[in-house]
């Protein structure tokens, strides 16, 4: 009888042999993220984008509020009657757009972080409240949440604003009130599809606190869609932000915002095409970015996506 011995060159029996390393779940997710490429692309847009708001100050070719008498409403360098120190172009008061832009990055970027991040801490508290109590405080919460999504976002952002007053601070503090639902209501249903489950019961019988089990054992279970939610949040707020400073209610000239920018070109529409489509693109191509990558955040977070 002839015993035959196993090719050293062939792959092992799966299931066999020492058990292969786990992956690490970033890495993991970093793989499910690239298979998306506009996510890609997206994140790649956004990150340099907050490489030219960091370093603004030093990039820029000119000062954003240096205003150049001699170069009024000069067009982009690449057409007829352009300048080579004014890439971009100038607005009515000699100022160059191209700087103005970059400055303007970081303006608009801070207010989409500074909104996300009020708007998601309070939305998380009001939504684990309205989950885990439950009974007449989740109906009372439920109910105001609901008058407050019951107003288009823009109107009731213009609307506070005019209460509050004009200013970036107060545009943002609106905007902020105005997404805040958006992430209450998405806690909501996630904790009360988590609070019913095993290792919920099990903490609660091992003696967890109610805020332990809230903010310790049921919230970081809920992070996912709340991530995607505060994504796209950062281009809504970007866009809210951009609109305010339009009517004039929020960021107030000569501030190099983009909303501002747009505003104070409006005469000049036909005229000076470059003085309002300069902006206008930024705020497209940052809205965009971050939509995409919101998208690739969507696929990466749910596990339903991550077996197809």
């Amino acid at each position: 009888m002839t015993v035959q011995t196993p090719d050293p060159t062939l792959d092992p029996v799966p299931g066999a042999g020492p058990a292969a390393q786990p992956v690490p779940p970033l890495l993991e997710n970093w793989h499910y993220f690239t298979r998306s490429r506009g996510a890609v692309v997206g994140l790649g847009v956004f990150m340099a984008l907050v490489a030219i708001a960091v370093l603004a100050p030093w990039i820029a070719p000119h000062d954003p509020a240096m205003q150049y008498r001699d170069a009024l409403l000069v067009p982009p360098a690449w057409t007829a009657g352009g300048r080579e120190a004014f890439l971009f172009g100038t607005d009515a008061v000699g100022r160059d757009i191209l700087s103005r832009m970059m400055h303007g990055a970081r303006f608009s970027l801070l207010i989409g972080l500074v909104v996300v991040t009020i708007a998601l801490a309070s939305g998380i508290i009001v939504g684990l409240v309205a989950g885990y109590v439950g009974g007449r405080t989740d109906a009372l919460i439920m109910r105001l949440m609901d008058i407050i999504l019951a107003f288009p976002s823009l109107l009731l952002a213009l609307v506070l604003v005019a209460i509050l007053g004009p200013g970036l601070f107060n545009a943002m503090l609106a905007i902020a009130l105005v997404l805040q639902p958006h992430f209450a209501r998405l806690t909501r249903g996630a904790v009360l599809a988590e609070k019913s489950r095993e290792y919920v019961t099990a903490a609660s019988v091992a003696g967890a606190g109610h805020l332990r089990l809230m903010f310790f054992t049921i919230l970081p279970n809920c992070l996912g869609p709340l991530i995607v939610q505060a994504t796209l949040s950062f281009s809504s707020a970007i866009l809210d932000a951009a609109a305010l400073g339009f009517l004039g209610m929020g960021a107030q000239p000569p501030t190099p915002e983009w909303g501002t920018m747009l505003a104070e070109a409006r005469e000049f529409i036909s005229s000076a095409w470059w003085v309002v489509t300069m902006p206008g693109l930024a705020i497209l191509a940052t809205v965009l970015s971050i939509n995409l990558i919101g998208d690739g955040l969507r696929d990466t977070l749910d596990p339903k996506l991550k077996r197809s």
